[in-house]
């Protein structure tokens, strides 16, 4: 019985009594498809395929150069133009993880029963399931695709943000942020800055411990702000320590339903906080 290769990488089967004398070199021929297919990373140069490129796993013998098809990771490189890309055979199973530095879309086709496009200057990990004329390419998963944003620091839809050379977010659209309601308990309020930097309170008591947790580290800022709307009653606030303008913390609206804001930042890790009055007697 002659040798035979597995259907997926074509490493080569020796059949018993078969290969006198080449066993070392089929063995390592074999090692070597095997290391290609398990972390290779594989140039696939583009730039005489023009529209059309197969990307093969071919059985061998010895002395054959691997083929492109056995690597891991494909670096497209080079394209004239768009290109559709065949993996061939069509019946065997492939993971690839793909990287499309070509300059155009390219399309991976393995059979009829659907395609993907690794737009230029995208990431995509695919499977090909091998089922023959039908066989179908996939996407096994769109988280990197929000990776590929078109320039760094700028938000874009759908994507990771980002951070430019220098460190800075520019915002191209609205900002929304959290604004959560604290409450008090037996005269106590607390703002943990790790879960907003918006915060209500309704006042049901007289706040006599109020404390701020949780900011940045020393060197960078949190800023929040205070939405505080009065009771019935006039009730009253204790405020933290706070370094307020002129030294004068604010005296709380006492009209019922009055809205009073307060911005305060802190760029120490919280040794020190600032305090500035937004707005009283609002609504």
């Amino acid at each position: 019985m002659a040798s035979t290769w597995t259907t997926n990488n074509a490493i080569e089967k020796i059949a018993d009594g078969e290969k006198t004398d080449t066993w070392g070199q089929i063995t390592n021929r074999n090692f070597d498809i095997i290391d290609r297919t398990m972390n290779g990373v594989g140039t696939i140069d583009l730039s005489s395929s023009g529209a059309a490129h197969t990307l093969s796993t071919t059985d061998g013998s010895v002395g054959d150069s691997l083929t492109d098809g056995m690597y891991k990771v494909l670096v497209l490189d080079g394209a004239t133009e768009a290109c559709t890309i065949t993996i061939s055979p069509n019946d065997a199973q492939k993971l690839y993880f793909v990287v499309n530095s070509s300059g155009y879309d390219c399309t991976f086709t393995q059979g009829t029963g659907g395609d993907i496009t690794v737009s230029n200057s995208a990431t995509k990990i695919l499977y090909a399931d091998g089922a023959g004329a039908g066989a179908a390419v996939n996407e096994i998963a769109d988280d990197l695709a929000i990776l590929n944003v078109t320039t760094l620091g700028l938000t874009e839809a759908s994507k990771v943000v980002t951070a430019d050379a220098n460190g800075v977010v520019s915002f191209d659209d609205g900002i929304y942020e959290k604004s959560e309601a604290i409450t008090s308990s037996s005269g106590s309020a607390a703002l943990d800055l790790q879960t907003s930097t918006n915060f209500t309170l309704t006042l049901t008591e007289d706040i006599t411990t109020m404390t701020f947790s949780n900011p940045a580290a020393s060197g960078r800022v949190s800023a929040f702000t205070l939405k505080v709307t009065q009771d019935s009653t006039a009730r009253t606030i204790t405020w933290p320590t706070v370094e307020w303008p002129n030294a004068n913390a604010p005296t709380l609206s006492t009209t019922s339903g009055a809205v009073d804001v307060f911005v305060f930042f802190t760029h120490d890790g919280g040794t020190t906080y600032y305090g500035f009055t937004a707005g009283q007697a609002m609504g």
